[in-house]
């Protein structure tokens, strides 16, 4: 038995997300089908994280246990060969010791929110920005992030589907920065809320069009319930970033 670690980039949009769904295809059912029909082995692949439908992935961490004796080169093909026409692709393919989780053994993950801010719609990335068609005051989305850093309750931007044990999180980093003609928000944690990141988004998009004021992203977190946030961001502008190890 070989235990691998694959790195995943695709495209979130055809999928109802990372994890098998019961109604709809899914990432993880993807690859677990590619790896069966390539070595006739049931497989179950596991991630450093569970994107939602539409949310997109740049290198996500997974691994899943092998019995067939594979090179890194073959695995790597095979399953690219076999996971067409759908948007995925192994980027790398390593061998990890026993004991190594994609999701346990993760000390940090890192997002990026894609904005595309300017009065023409996508046309190349339609389905991967979010697109506001009113400029945003950058400085005010700066001075609004900087209250969510450290470590806080953020039931406000939990999802209420959200399985954590607890809301309290430790957001190492949010950043909101302009690339072009796009804004971009890096999220950095050691693990996210579910909806946290794409809520947090909402909230302060709201700021940059000025129908909030940087104060309400800390009267919104303060208020420790859902019904304070403001808006949801939609998924097709996140992405999976990494997965940070020891």
């Amino acid at each position: 038995m070989t235990r691998w670690r694959l790195t995943v980039e695709y495209n979130g949009g055809p999928f109802m997300g990372w994890q098998r769904q019961d109604h709809g295809p899914s990432v993880q059912q993807t690859v677990e089908e590619a790896l069966q029909r390539m070595t006739g082995e049931p497989a179950q692949v596991l991630a450093a994280g569970r994107t939602d439908a539409g949310v997109h992935a740049l290198a996500m961490a997974a691994h899943v246990d092998v019995m067939t004796s594979l090179t890194p080169h073959r695995l790597r093909e095979g399953l690219n060969a076999l996971v067409r026409p759908q948007p995925v692709s192994v980027l790398e393919v390593e061998t990890v010791a026993d004991d190594w989780h994609a999701r346990f053994s993760c000390v940090g993950r890192r997002y990026l929110y894609r904005i595309l801010n300017r009065r023409a719609p996508p046309a190349l990335d339609a389905g991967r920005v979010w697109h506001i068609g009113v400029p945003l005051d950058l400085d005010a989305m700066q001075a609004g992030a900087a209250h969510l850093l450290g470590r806080h309750d953020f039931t406000t931007f939990r999802s209420a589907q959200c399985q954590s044990d607890s809301p309290v999180k430790t957001l190492d980093r949010l950043e909101v920065g302009r690339v072009g003609e796009e804004i971009h928000v890096i999220a950095a944690a050691r693990s996210f809320l579910h909806h946290q990141v794409r809520s947090m988004v909402g909230c302060l998009a709201m700021v940059g069009r000025g129908q909030w004021q940087p104060d309400d992203m800390l009267k919104a977190l303060e208020a420790r319930d859902r019904a304070a946030l403001g808006f949801n961001a939609p998924p097709q502008g996140l992405y999976f970033v990494e997965a940070i190890y020891p």
